[in-house]
């Protein structure tokens, strides 16, 4: 290879050559970006032979997740490699450089090379998203909506102001023979109790007049005694804290598998970033050997 002249004549002297070839850039990172999502569709259709919905044939759900994840990684550094590859290949050789500026200026390219590619993949994945989410959105808020219109016809069509102070106004109105009131009507008595223990799910948990209420209303109901009454309540009450402590810690575990997600990510990108300008390196000077030893022959 060449090394630039250090002589007095070349002092000031501004090459009329640009240091940055977007054309290799360009093609490097579109070749990055075609690579990404032919591998990302054959994952794809790989991972769907892994699932299937009958039961006991399709893998586990880490299997998938893991599995998922690692192809990721392998498609960031294949397309990273062979973007960076090209990047290197393509570009002119710098006549009169001194090889330590040639080793910066084709890390620089792959560098950048992989920054456009991913800018423009995850453009592509960010649309897709969206996509999916405004479709998601959509169906939760017609089943948000469907929800609404049964809760209202199952509470005798109340208010939303109403069903927002629903239980303080049972509470104040609460009458002395709970039982007759329970056994003489029976929308009254379940809406009511589907309130109550609202309530208790919201400020985890109500408190024993509330029970003893609850008891009351179940025992004139059933025709159980007032202990076994209590001990359905209990039951009842306990199967709403489970319930919503397993819902808890399904967003608890998604959280921490979206946090592990987005730092995995972050670091396959910055070994595809690595990877990207190693290759856009090897490929430059690959080509000026090659050059150089055409010459040779000549």
């Amino acid at each position: 290879m060449a090394l630039y002249s250090s002589g007095v004549s070349d002092v000031g002297v501004e090459s009329s050559v640009p240091a940055l070839a977007w054309g290799p850039v360009i093609g490097g990172s579109v070749a990055a970006a075609a690579t990404t999502i032919i591998l990302l569709l054959l994952g794809s259709g790989v991972g769907l032979t892994m699932v299937s919905p009958w039961a006991g044939e399709s893998a586990s759900f880490t299997t998938v997740s893991v599995t998922a994840a690692i192809w990721f990684v392998v498609v960031q550094w294949l397309s990273s490699a062979f973007g960076g590859y090209l990047t290197g290949r393509l570009r002119t050789k710098w006549a009169g450089v001194h090889t330590d500026e040639v080793f910066f200026r084709d890390t620089a390219h792959g560098f950048l090379s992989w920054a456009l590619a991913t800018v423009v993949v995850m453009g592509l994945a960010g649309s897709a998203f969206t996509s999916l989410a405004g479709a998601g959105a959509q169906a939760v808020s017609t089943a948000a909506t469907t929800a609404v219109t049964a809760g209202s016809a199952a509470a005798a069509n109340t208010s939303a102001s109403d069903a927002a102070t629903g239980y303080f106004t049972d509470l104040l109105l609460r009458p002395q023979d709970v039982s007759a009131r329970a056994q003489g009507d029976d929308a009254s008595a379940a809406a009511e109790v589907s309130r109550i223990l609202v309530q208790g799910a919201v400020a985890n948990g109500l408190p024993e007049t509330d029970k003893a209420y609850l008891s009351t209303i179940v025992a004139s109901r059933t025709g159980l005694s007032p202990e076994e009454a209590r001990t359905r309540v209990e039951q009842v009450l306990q199967q709403i804290e489970d319930a919503k402590n397993a819902a808890l810690k399904a967003a608890d575990d998604a959280r921490k598998s979206a946090a592990t997600t987005a730092m995995l990510g972050a670091l396959s990108l910055l070994i595809g970033a690595f990877i990207a300008s190693a290759s856009a390196a090897f490929g430059g000077r690959q080509r000026d050997d090659e050059e150089a030893a055409v010459i040779v022959q000549r």
